[in-house]
Parts: C-alpha cells; sequence; structure tokens
C-alpha cells in the first residue's frame, strides 16, 4: 500500500477496511437483524433480504469501483478525501453522471442515490488522493444481488461514452 497517500492508508488501517471485488477497501459496519421475506419483495430477489445494510469503502486515486450492478438502490454519503463521479447506465440507454463530495460550489453532493439494477462504478476526481464514502443497500446487500459481468456491451449501447465505459471495466 505504499503508492496511497498516508491518511488512505492510516484509515485503511484504522476502519479494518479490506480489499473490495469491485476495487477499492470496504468493511461492512452495519446489517440490519430483521428480514424482509422473499414472498413480499420483487422477483429480482432470491431470498430473503435484511432491511439494510452499510459500508465504509475507500478508492484510492488511481483506482476505480468497476462497473457493476445491484439489484437494490445504493445510498452513497462523502466522508472524506477528494470528491467521487458515479457514472450510471440504465436499462432505457441513459447515463448519468453523480458528483459526490465536499465541494458544494462545483456541484458535489454529500450523498447521492445509485439506482438498483443500473450499471454503474465510480473513480475519485484526483488520481494523488483517496476518497472515503459510506453505501448504504436497502434492502440490505447480498453477494447474489452484486453482478460484476463483463459490461462489454454497454459500449455498444453507449457509444458517446466509450472513454468512461473503458475505465470502469
Amino acid at each position: 500500500m505504499t503508492d496511497l497517500p498516508h491518511r488512505a492508508e492510516e484509515l485503511i488501517c484504522r476502519l479494518e477496511l479490506e480489499p473490495h471485488p469491485e476495487g477499492g477497501f470496504f468493511r461492512e459496519v452495519y446489517r440490519s437483524e430483521e428480514r424482509i421475506p422473499q414472498h413480499v419483495l420483487p422477483e429480482r430477489y432470491r431470498g430473503d433480504r435484511v432491511f439494510a445494510t452499510s459500508i465504509y469503502f475507500l478508492i484510492p486515486g488511481r483506482h476505480v469501483s468497476r462497473l457493476h450492478r445491484l439489484c437494490s438502490d445504493e445510498v452513497w454519503h462523502f466522508y472524506e478525501g477528494c470528491g467521487v463521479r458515479i457514472h450510471v447506465f440504465d436499462d432505457h440507454n441513459r447515463y448519468h453522471e453523480s458528483r459526490l463530495g465536499a465541494d458544494l460550489a462545483e456541484g458535489e453532493l454529500y450523498q447521492t442515490v445509485v439506482p438498483g439494477q443500473t450499471w454503474f462504478g465510480a473513480h475519485p476526481t484526483d488520481e494523488a488522493s483517496f476518497a472515503l464514502v459510506g453505501c448504504t443497500v436497502a434492502p440490505g446487500f447480498e453477494y447474489s444481488d452484486f453482478t460484476m459481468e463483463n459490461a462489454e456491451t454497454l459500449l455498444d449501447r453507449f457509444p458517446e461514452h466509450q472513454a468512461i465505459i473503458r475505465r470502469l471495466l
């Protein structure tokens, strides 16, 4: 981890973060004890789900959160470091960029929502820095709801965003 800013290394140690499959480092900090039964959830869920889950997520400046999708909505909360750009691609061939961070004058927000069932990925705005965020998922996150398959088909659907998509693969 010697290529990371000292503060990022400190946060990874103090918050006990581990490598995340999509990139960066994470640790689950909350998982509801109550469950939602499968029969009241939409068909996209296979099994019961907890009400909500939450993680710390640190993305080093040269890293990305690779393109993936979840069944549930995910709320991103900004904590520390540089801003984050979250790129969202939906099934209606629409693209949206959310800007997360503390620079409100530049259009960044302290929190934003990524709708469930959309492809999305993210990257810090400063390659020499890092971003520490929180991600809250409801109904709660399960790895069976997480898809990070080859997203090359997005290149055909969104030719005007090829540079962004390639960066996030």
